[in-house]
């Protein structure tokens, strides 16, 4: 463990950083969930930037370790400017909300609030295209010496993956709700907090992002040849595919 940590902070201080500060800030929303007792459609404030602050943590690191691998320092840098300041604004705008009490996702209310929605919207729109033309980088370089095939093309069809399912978001932001068959704010799974009686877009959009860290790991330390990997691939976009299908239907995770 600390031989991975002192390489992604020798390889990528600046993804190492905003990752470990995203984590603590995270912490700190978990423990606002205990002391501050108010809640918005029947969930604490705090636990929507609590699993954002922790989701961008996994995802920051995850790729300060890939982009270590890459020899095109200028993209790099680049991508790491934009993969930071976006989720900055992301995070800047749902712990205000939060603390306010008011959504952040889907709010159009007021100006102000369809304002912040939209600049939000834009943020994560520019990263997502700015992700996909880092992958292109992994697609035009070999893998490095010594790293399994399985794992770099499981870092290649990850991103894929992220990419698409990052967009399906914008679906979501043109419904202005994630819930299908109903309002937004049923029971939900715990901490998750997926619909248990409707359709959540939410769940593919997080199957389908996951694959960014799902696949390379299946690459690395299982399926370690390319055309394994690949099926392997086809299998979780399949599964992914089919639970945004099922989503779109209507029709919660479990039966």
């Amino acid at each position: 463990m600390n031989t991975v940590l002192q390489y992604l902070q020798q390889r990528n201080p600046l993804l190492f950083y905003a990752g470990l500060t995203n984590f603590f800030l995270g912490i700190v929303c978990r423990a606002l969930m205990l002391v501050d007792r108010r809640e918005l459609m029947g969930v604490s404030l705090w636990l929507k930037p609590f699993k954002f602050f922790i989701s961008i943590f996994i995802l920051q690191w995850t790729m300060a370790l890939y982009l270590g691998y890459l020899q095109f320092p200028t993209a790099t840098r680049i991508y790491c400017i934009v993969l930071v300041t976006v989720m900055a604004i992301e995070m800047i705008a749902i712990t205000w909300q939060a603390s306010f009490g008011r959504l952040s996702h889907f709010n159009v209310s007021s100006p102000f609030n369809g304002a912040l929605f939209t600049i939000m919207g834009i943020a994560i729109f520019t990263f997502t295209v700015w992700t996909a033309v880092i992958g292109t980088y992994f697609f035009v370089q070999s893998a490095p010496e010594g790293l399994p095939l399985g794992y770099w093309w499981g870092i290649r069809l990850g991103i894929v993956l992220f990419v698409v399912f990052a967009l399906e978001g914008g679906l979501m932001a043109a419904r202005l709700q994630h819930t299908v068959g109903a309002p937004d704010g049923g029971p939900g799974i715990p901490m998750l907090n997926w619909s248990r009686n409707h359709g959540d877009l939410r769940i593919a959009h997080f199957v389908g992002m996951h694959a960014l860290q799902v696949l390379p790991l299946l690459g690395y330390f299982i399926w370690k040849r390319p055309f394994e990997i690949m099926i392997a691939a086809a299998v979780y976009g399949i599964l992914a595919v089919y639970v945004f299908i099922r989503s779109l239907g209507g029709k919660p995770l479990f039966w």
